[in-house]
């Protein structure tokens, strides 16, 4: 303990901090990708007129506190003030969009990933770059503003993501780390930049507006793991600590993307690896040995850290509908008068999930929040169908909703072990569904027919995966090498088979979840 005091005070740790969609993480590590310290602060997005968004305040506010919660631990646990520190990295929720002008003012409110009201601009796109653009994506937002003549698309002077901003505000440096960029724009995986000839294109596509601006002057600069992204300023050292105790100039690695730092968390970056992050998203990035055969709007292009080709199978919702029943189901308890701890709930619940129907009794669900453009739904209405002859109790019913948690991003994920052939011999799953141990990876298993491994590090997340990319500053070694002999060299799996019963009852189970998406659609036309 007493060492461990010393070497924080020293400055010898390193900060990592992500910005997850209902909460902001900072872990503190030390050299060996030990987590010494963390801090939390809970925040969530909000629908304001017809937009998901966080205020650029609850940005600022949600970093302070989950810096403040980390200090404050440090505190207690080691009778330390962390006033220095040997480097800090920057992760947040992929893609968005954040416009800025000249001024530096962001000219419209943050759009998230989570909006799903760029379908036209999306289409657009995939046809002129044959390349899949998902509506998420931050071209595809740009592009839909542009379409629907928004008077700031004239001002725009930069854009970014979430990480790509707070790391601006903290650096001065408009920079991004080539995961995250490959989220807002196609990248040429030999040149390790965007796309020069799609550039171009959109160049071109937008000329009769005649802006002021070229599209490649408004992107950040792309970065690949290891290089340095630049310094905290001292604006920045009094915008994370108001308290004034942490010193400036330490150095940052590029600010990357919740996909990227998943997949260093399960050290998921070589080819033929992959890993599925599973919370209020969820989705699987599985490393290419080679680029697709075609374009699958299921699937998005994107890169590792270093710029290695990853198939995204990205579905916007996964455990949003089952928060909420087990929030009922906790409500219900209260009403007469029984506490029952949170997670004591869910792991009760979960556990009784298996003891239901492989198929689920014929029960359905669907936990769609938000839109989904794998089963092309433009919003979302949660469902839950019983149709009379099914058989329906809590067994039944919590099944349905951990199937239906992984409905969408499974129909992904078949396209590419069944019409691209790609052989994935096992996944690293990781995310807040996994808390519950075993059930989650059972189901998730059994579903795609493939073993689900968890790393107990992995429950740490994305900021621990941005502090191991902080601590990998200055390293003489590759990224994988780092990971493979400095952090993973003793880490333990928990590896969970595919159970064939669950597997051939997810398979008649999502067969009924394809054909009941119109009864959604039909259901989101007529409750507006």
């Amino acid at each position: 303990m007493k060492n461990t005091a010393q070497y924080i005070q020293s400055g010898q740790a390193v900060l990592g901090i992500e910005f997850g969609s209902t909460r902001i993480k900072a872990v503190l590590i030390n050299q060996q990708g030990e987590i010494l310290a963390t801090g939390i602060a809970d925040w969530e997005n909000h629908f304001d007129n017809g937009i998901w968004t966080y205020s650029e305040a609850e940005i600022w506010q949600g970093l302070q506190q989950s810096y403040a919660d980390l200090t404050q631990q440090i505190q207690d646990k080691y009778q330390v003030t962390l006033t220095k520190l040997s480097a800090i990295g920057i992760s947040a929720m992929m893609h968005g969009y954040l416009p800025f002008d000249k001024q530096d003012n962001l000219l419209v409110p943050f759009r998230t990933w989570r909006n799903n009201f760029t379908q036209k601009s999306s289409q657009k796109l995939t046809a002129l770059f044959n390349h899949n653009i998902p509506q998420r994506w931050s071209i595809s937002h740009l592009y839909q503003a542009i379409l629907n003549n928004e008077p700031h698309v004239a001002q725009i002077d930069y854009f970014t993501t979430l990480a790509g901003y707070v790391h601006w505000r903290l650096t001065d440096e408009k920079v991004l780390g080539i995961g995250d960029a490959s989220g807002m724009f196609p990248i040429d995986s030999e040149r390790l930049d965007y796309d020069q000839t799609m550039l171009q294109q959109f160049d071109q596509l937008i000329s009769e507006k005649q802006y002021s601006w070229h599209i490649k002057a408004l992107l950040p600069k792309v970065l690949l793991a290891g290089d340095n992204a630049g310094f905290l300023s001292e604006k920045g050292a009094k915008l994370l600590d108001p308290a004034g105790n942490l010193q400036a100039n330490i150095p940052f690695c590029p600010p990357e993307g919740d996909a990227g730092t998943g997949m260093v968390a399960t050290n998921s970056i070589k080819e033929k690896t992959g890993n599925i992050s599973a919370g209020t998203s969820a989705f699987a990035m599985i490393v290419l040995e080679k680029a697709l055969s075609k374009v699958y709007p299921e699937l998005d292009i994107v890169t590792t850290p270093t710029g290695k080709l990853v198939a995204m199978a990205h579905a916007n919702n996964c455990s949003s509908e089952i928060n909420a029943w087990v929030h009922l189901f906790n409500e219900v308890l209260q009403a007469f008068d029984v506490n029952v701890n949170s997670q004591k709930l869910y792991e009760t619940l979960f556990n009784q999930a298996l003891k239901g129907s492989p198929d689920c009794g014929g029960l359905l669900a669907y936990g769609f929040h938000s839109g989904e453009h794998i089963v092309g739904l433009g919003s979302g209405c949660p469902m839950f169908i019983h149709p009379t002859n099914a058989e329906f109790n809590v067994a039944n019913f919590m099944l349905s909703h951990l199937y239906a948690a992984f409905g969408a991003m499974k129909l992904g994920v078949d396209i590419l072990l069944q019409q691209e052939n790609v052989n994935i011999e096992q996944i690293l799953a990781h995310g807040g569904m996994f808390k519950t141990q075993g059930i989650a990876q059972k189901v998730l298993a059994s579903a795609l027919n493939i073993p689900v491994a968890i790393m107990q590090t992995a429950g740490e997340g994305g900021a621990w995966g941005i502090a191991l990319l902080a601590n990998f500053l200055g390293k003489n070694n590759t990224l994988s090498e780092y990971l493979d002999h400095e952090i993973f060299i003793q880490s333990q799996l928990d590896v969970v088979k595919p159970e064939p019963t669950i597997h051939q009852g997810y398979e008649k189970f999502i067969k009924q979840y394809q054909q009941g998406i119109a009864i959604v659609q039909t259901a989101i036309e007529h409750i507006k």
